[in-house]
């Protein structure tokens, strides 16, 4: 007879996560594990990065129906730790002691569907992930709750990144909100306003250092070994455990029903590698069967790894001085590209480039379909389109673009584009007149009815 008390299966799924996650850092080339990493996250053997591994897995099988029941039946409770789209998914993240995790209730990150970008691009089925509605605005926030908490959980009082405006403004939420104090490392004059603006509100010290983004992770890695300061960038292993969260929720979304093609955009390189690493361990736990093939889309400023992916297969990476208007990702030397590499490999999918002109029209694209994201989250449509001409993506198969940053991440681009201002004097001036067809500028009218209405009229005979 089926037992009926109401406990049993609560304490099986404690046992199973207290196996289940017992961790170890593992370098990423030679394999060999540290416990004890040094402040870089560097493997003390070869130098490469660490990454989190669960060995226990290789031994048992987690019980994936009560998995799926128990993360669903969290989406009730009103515990913080239940509230989160990351600890949620605590079974498959390495063991953090509830006191020292820090939540703003991240993650929940909804899935849109874009039914005017699909029939631009030329497939049947469009998804959109935001990332960009997590609650500093972008994807780091999932990766942040975890490394965050582990600093905390070691008693560090600093943390600190370099940042194109992103992992700063994140950083120092979760700083903040954990009693520990913030370092940021940002490159003078190539963040936008609305990214720096949060760094500066949650209480960061903030440095704008005359150099680019790569500089700044120079400086930053040297602070870390003379000062006792968390680094809390991507090459930390516990960002990415937490990152991988948002493929974990996006297939629960589908129904566990897997999407032919994630599409992620591609600068430092951790995003795409967290979410290669949650479609690997899922399908090896037996909560997914396939997987979907993972592509990356760079600017064509800042495209270290299609160029390494093209001209020696990926087995070697030339940094380049990076320059694009999506400063996200604009970053010429990529620490997890090794990571990135693996990911194409495993999943068959494809690095590709864009041009400056098309993620600005991509991006306006994203934003008429009543979405709306950053830059650097609309090289994921440019890159469809050209994915679809190369046909390496069907038009009957389902695609799902990962959006890492909200529109209002940078509100300057979206100003200077509707008013034609984004290229005007630039080598693109020519090109960017295709822009004109998506470009809503204001229009300055007298204050009078009859003004509004011939402008409406106007509109309409249009449409």
């Amino acid at each position: 007879m089926e037992s009926k008390d109401p406990y049993k299966s609560k304490r099986l799924m404690a046992q199973q996560y207290a196996h289940s996650t017992a961790s170890q850092l593992r370098c990423i080339a030679c394999g060999a594990t540290d416990d004890k990493p040094g402040p870089n996250f560097r493997c003390s053997v070869c130098g490469d990065l660490l990454e989190m591994a669960y060995p226990g897995w290789d031994s048992s099988s987690p019980d994936v129906a009560a998995l799926k029941r128990a993360w669903q039946q969290r989406r009730t409770s009103h515990l913080p730790l239940d509230q989160s789209g990351v600890w949620r998914f605590r079974e498959l993240l390495p063991t953090v002691p509830g006191k020292s995790i820090i939540t703003v209730r991240e993650g929940n990150t909804p899935l849109y569907g874009l039914p005017r970008c699909a029939r631009i691009a030329g497939v049947e089925h469009l998804l959109a992930k935001h990332q960009g509605m997590n609650p500093t605005g972008s994807f780091k926030d999932t990766g942040m709750t975890v490394a965050a908490s582990v600093a905390r959980q070691q008693g560090f009082r600093w943390v600190a990144c370099a940042s194109t405006g992103n992992t700063s403004a994140s950083m120092a939420a979760y700083a903040a909100r954990g009693g520990m104090r913030s370092l940021v490392l940002i490159p003078e004059g190539k963040v936008s306003w609305g990214k720096l603006s949060q760094a500066l509100d949650y209480g960061a010290v903030t440095c704008q250092l005359k150099t680019d983004f790569d500089g700044c992770m120079r400086v930053l890695n040297e602070v870390v070994q003379r000062m006792p300061v968390y680094l809390l960038n991507s090459v930390n292993p516990y960002r990415i455990e937490g990152q991988k969260t948002a493929a974990i929720e996006l297939m629960e979304q589908l129904d566990w029903n897997v999407p032919d093609h994630v599409i992620v955009p591609g600068g430092n390189l951790g995003n795409s590698s967290a979410l290669g690493k949650a479609f690997l361990e899922m399908q090896q736990l037996g909560l997914i069967s396939t997987l979907p093939k993972i592509s990356i889309i760079q600017a064509e400023g800042a495209n270290p790894l299609v160029r390494a992916m093209r001209e020696n297969g990926g087995r070697k990476l030339v940094p380049v001085q990076a320059e694009t208007a999506a400063s996200a990702i604009r970053i010429g030397n990529p620490a997890s590209w090794k990571k990135a590499v693996r990911v194409l490999q495993a999943s068959g999918g494809m690095v590709e480039q864009v041009s400056e002109v098309e993620i600005a029209l991509a991006k306006a694209e994203i934003g008429a379909d009543g979405i709306g994201c950053e830059p650097a989250s609309a090289v994921t449509l440019a890159g469809l389109k050209k994915l679809v001409k190369q046909r390496f993506v069907k038009s009957n198969e389902t695609v799902v673009l990962i959006l890492t940053g909200h529109l209002l991440k940078d509100p300057e681009f979206t100003l200077k584009f509707h008013r034609g201002d984004l290229f005007a004097g630039t080598s693109h001036e020519d090109e960017a007149k295709i822009l004109a067809a998506e470009q809503r500028a204001p229009i300055v009218l007298d204050a009078t009815v009859d003004a509004v209405v011939r402008e409406l009229q106007k509109h309409e005979d249009l449409r």
